[in-house]
This record gives structure tokens, sequence and C-alpha cells, in this order.
């Protein structure tokens, strides 16, 4: 990474980092989604400029933004705080089919439209798998981070931040580590400047950034949900950001875009959080639960 990336990268955090702390602190979700849901957006274009030819890129995006509206807002938690303001037959198809409406605008919606618009037939095995891909892996993976702020509101921008610090301190430690410690290939037919050392700092700075919110801001994680949020979130994180790394050599780009200076496109920033945000809500989602049945981590450990 060059000198000049680098002060690009560091003008955009200084800028971003702020707007986005006081955005996931506020105490309403719906910012969050807005703007959760417009890196949906974009990373999906961005997945599918990658991958579809530029016919089916605006279908496939309007099937992707129903699709992720539907993940989020049919969700009975998303959909509880509104009480009887919103109809009681949504609440129930939220609560009984809110999942299956969102599958099927990401898989049968996007079936349907290939059935109908095929164009070019010996490409449409591969252009579906894209489109639902896209959906499922650019759209529905950042909208989990909007859906993270619902598990608890009294802690909702921690929540989110949890992932974020995971990935963010991650990529910083790595970066270090590896530049100055790294010798041996984590994986070079992938991502040829990964070393083993960048892993392993990687992981270190996970575990800082999560211990630092504890330190800071959020004393109702214990110290073995720092560890157990961190470690396996800081390994998902960067086998995210392989998997990302060989889509874009699979079809021979360098970055995802070119929407925020020395980061390239969206996708590239967040492909560590995609991987890392399904786990974060499954580990506080079942810790919730524990909780309220009196076996949160400290009564378990």
């Amino acid at each position: 990474m060059a000198l000049g990336n680098l002060a690009q990268r560091f003008l955009v955090a200084v800028v971003a980092v702020p707007l986005l702390l006081l955005l996931l602190h506020y105490h309403r979700p719906e910012p969050t989604w807005a703007v959760l849901f417009v890196a949906s957006l974009i990373a999906m274009y961005e997945f599918f400029a990658m991958t579809l030819p530029a016919p089916d890129r605006r279908p496939a995006l309007v099937m992707g933004g129903l699709a992720c509206i539907a993940f989020y807002w049919l969700d009975a938690i998303a959909l509880a705080r509104y009480g009887n303001t919103v109809p009681v037959e949504l609440h129930r198809l939220a609560f009984g089919g809110g999942t299956t409406v969102a599958l099927m605008f990401a898989v049968v919606v996007p079936g349907l439209f290939f059935l109908f618009r095929f164009r070019d037939i010996p490409t449409v095995a591969n252009r579906m798998t894209a489109t639902v891909m896209g959906i499922v892996y650019a759209g529905f993976l950042t909208t989990m981070l909007a859906k993270l702020k619902l598990i608890d509101p009294t802690h909702g921008g921690s929540t989110v931040l949890i992932v974020l610090l995971i990935a963010w301190l991650a990529d910083t430690g790595g970066y270090f580590a590896g530049r100055f410690l790294g010798k041996a290939k984590l994986y070079e037919a992938v991502s040829p400047k990964k070393t083993w050392a960048g892993a392993w700092g990687g992981i270190a700075g996970s575990i800082a950034g999560v211990a630092a919110l504890k330190l800071i801001s959020a004393p109702w994680l214990t110290w073995i949900d720092v560890f157990a949020l961190a470690i396996p979130g800081g390994i998902l994180g960067q086998l995210g950001d392989l998997a990302e790394s060989l889509i874009k050599r699979s079809v021979g780009v360098k970055d995802s875009g070119a929407l925020l200076p020395g980061h390239g496109g969206i996708l590239d920033r967040i492909d560590a959080v995609l991987f890392i945000a399904p786990y974060v809500f499954i580990y506080l989602t079942i810790r919730g639960y524990l909780t309220i049945r009196g076996y949160g981590p400290s009564a378990l450990f």
C-alpha cells in the first residue's frame, strides 16, 4: 500500500467515522437502515457489474432492492416497535413468512425473469446464478448489519460497531503485521500479498477493537464475549476478504469499484463485514436468549 493510498484511506476515515458513529447511536433504526440499504444497492451493483452483462444489471438491482426491503421490513422484530400503527396482517406475515417473501424476490423472481428474458440461452445458468448470489451475498449480508441494531435497542449502536471494529482493526493489524513481520504467504493463489503474520496481526487487531469497545462504551460485554466475538469474527472477516479477492481474480478486476478514494468500491470495503455480521448476529441472539433465562456467559463460565 503506497503512502498516498494510506493517506487517502485516513482522510476518508476522518470524515466517515464520526458520521457513522453518530448514525449508529441515534436512537431510531430507520436512518441506519436507509444508509445501509443504499450501501447494499451499491454493493450489489458492483457485484453485478463484475459478473453480469449490462442489460441484466438494472433488473437484477431492482430485484435485489425489493429482496433487501422484504428481508429487513418483513422481520417481526423490525415491525414490533411500530405496534398498532402497522396492520395486524403485516405483523402476521412478518412473523410467519417474512424470510420466505425475501427469498422469493431473491430466487424465484430472478428465475421468472430469466425464464421470460433469457436472450442467450447458453449463458442463462451463469447469469441467474450471479443474480441470486449478488442479492444474497452483497444485499442480504449488508442488510444484516441493519438487523443487528434491532437485537437490543439499548445497545443497538454497539452491536453494529462490534462488526465494524472487528473488520477495521483486523485490516489495520493485518496490514502492519504483514508489512513489518510478514514473509510466509497465507494464500498466494488468491491474494499474493497476504501473509501468515498479517493473519495473526488481524486477529490481534480484532481482539483489541472489541476489548476497547468493552472498556470505553460497552460494559455489558463480558471478557468471554470479547474473545468469542473477536477471534471467530476476525477469522471470518479475513476469509470474507479472501472470498471477494477470489471473485475479483476470477473476473479479472483489481477493485470492485472506485467510489471511495484509497478503498476501491463499497464491496472492497465491506467484504470482511459481510462474513462477520451473520456470526455476530447469531452469537448475540443466542447470548440474549440465554441471558433472559439466566444462562448468560458469566453464568456458564
